[in-house]
């Protein structure tokens, strides 16, 4: 089983910045892709970023130059750092990671951001 664990979640201003951590409990090269989700109360969960095996990243398209996806082989860590936060970026956000012959996807607990006017 893998295992995620958020943190760096919290409560800023708008304007401001936070860097999310997601912690595995394995090394991340055995993963061909993880990504960052986020899920606002009433809402659907929705992709936020993503970064591959070989580095490649892709964002939404909400996110608008403000985030970057990055991952630490050596430390099995996946960030999400986030700049010029606005109150829309309120949610929970969510780690995510796959292997696709090993069959494996799993979900971190979520760490709460929350950005006031």
């Amino acid at each position: 089983q893998v295992r995620l664990v958020e943190s760096g979640g919290g409560l800023v201003q708008a304007g401001g910045s936070l860097r999310l951590s997601c912690a595995a409990s394995g090394s991340i090269f055995a993963f061909d892709v993880m990504n960052w989700y986020r899920q606002a109360p009433g809402k659907q969960r929705e992709l936020v970023a993503t970064v591959t095996r070989g580095d490649t990243t892709n964002y939404a398209s909400f996110v608008g130059g403000r985030f970057t996806i990055s991952k630490d082989n050596a430390n099995n860590t996946v960030y999400l750092q986030m700049n010029n936060l606005k109150p829309d970026d309120t949610a929970v956000y969510y780690c995510r990671v796959r292997n696709w012959i090993a069959n494996v996807d799993s979900w971190g607990q979520g760490t709460q951001v929350t950005v006031s006017s």
